[in-house]
């Protein structure tokens, strides 16, 4: 079992269509890229409240656990790097309160739905990624070569 994260990708209407929110990580576990915002769940948390808390660190933004839209699962796997695996819940929302703001691990960027930044984002989101974005619930299971970069196996669960 990998440890247990919740990620929350913010859509809104922008001037040239469905845009979601991303960030540049600034430091720890994939600094440099472009990554979803989230994060850890802590003891006694669900994956819905861990997301919401997630947001409210890293964007500044305050979520309602309670109308977060489950999107599915990532089971990630590094084989070479076990302890990075992690066991991933995802939710989208379109609602929010407060300005979105940078923190100290996170610089978050609207981004186009249509043309996601995949180049500066981790090799396996182009996978799944846009599949989550266009409203299909999934689970899927990403396993990483021996480079710990690229996408050894991609399987879209129960399917």
């Amino acid at each position: 079992m990998g440890a247990p994260v919740a990620l929350c990708f913010l859509l809104r209407e922008g001037p040239g269509g469905r845009e979601v929110l991303l960030g540049r990580k600034k430091r720890g576990f994939g600094r440099g890229k472009i990554v979803g915002l989230g994060g850890h769940i802590e003891a006694g948390e669900t994956p819905a409240e861990a997301a919401a808390r997630e947001l409210e660190e890293e964007a500044r933004v305050v979520l309602d656990a309670a109308v977060l839209v489950p999107a599915g699962t990532v089971d990630f796997r590094f084989p070479l790097r076990p302890e990075w695996d992690m066991e991933c819940t995802m939710f989208t929302s379109s609602v929010w309160t407060g300005e979105i703001g940078e923190s100290d691990e996170i610089a978050p960027a609207w981004y186009p739905v249509e043309a996601l930044p995949a180049e500066s984002m981790w090799q396996d989101a182009d996978h799944w990624l846009p599949i989550v974005l266009a409203g299909t619930v999934a689970d899927f299971y990403v396993e990483m070569a021996e480079d710990n970069e690229t996408v050894s196996r991609f399987v879209v669960l129960g399917q």
